[in-house]
């Protein structure tokens, strides 16, 4: 099989982000327990993946839901904020730059309103790829069909000539039944050498 496009997942794949505390911090903070922060967050911020609310508009209802005045908001978004961007995974970061111009490539991210500023000032993504397609943007989240079946649209490929690399089995479950060739990503090696035998190349950033 001929690949024409790569395309990577972010969190957890081209960003290193292992758990940073900061719910269980905050859960003390506000007399809770993780589990019912995390149920008076859910209905808000499950809006925000999907771009169904603006994000001046989940801070404000998430202010609500915590009753947080505004140094405590911009303290637990800061700590949202951090976990959620954690940091360059730069090995992958440049094979996938290095894959260029021989395939097309994209980034497919369920993702949160503002990440696109954040992880562009942050990382620079829209430099290392052709497209950067997020879920919130799109109002469509992995695995569902049509989010794969719309970032080959944008590349210009069909879904059986591109490889899909997420950390999540049900996304790559996802990206397969859409048609794709899907890897899970473990570790930087694993991934690579998984990629490069199904891509016929020996690329080793």
């Amino acid at each position: 099989m001929a690949f024409e496009a790569v395309i990577f997942d972010i969190g957890g794949v081209l960003e290193i982000t292992p758990p940073t505390g900061w719910q269980e911090v905050w859960a003390t903070r506000l007399d809770l327990t993780p589990a019912q922060l995390l149920g008076r967050l859910e209905p808000v911020w499950s809006q925000g993946e999907l771009g169904t609310l603006g994000l001046p508009e989940i801070e404000r209802q998430t202010a609500r839901a915590l009753d947080l005045d505004q140094p405590r908001l911009r303290a637990l978004m800061d700590d949202l904020w951090a976990e959620y961007l954690g940091t360059l995974n730069a090995r992958l970061a440049g094979y996938f730059s290095g894959l260029r111009p021989r395939y097309r490539t994209a980034i497919l991210s369920n993702s949160f309103v503002g990440a696109r500023e954040r992880e562009e000032a942050a990382y620079g993504f829209d430099d290392i790829c052709d497209v950067v397609v997020y879920s919130h943007e799109e109002g469509l989240k992995k695995p569902d069909r049509r989010f794969y079946e719309l970032v080959c649209e944008r590349i210009g490929v069909s879904a059986r000539e591109a490889i899909f690399l997420d950390d999540t089995p049900a996304c790559v479950a996802g990206a397969q039944h859409a048609g794709m060739t899907a890897i899970t990503f473990f570790d930087n090696d694993q991934a690579i050498a998984e990629l490069n035998m199904q891509l016929g190349v020996n690329l080793s950033r």
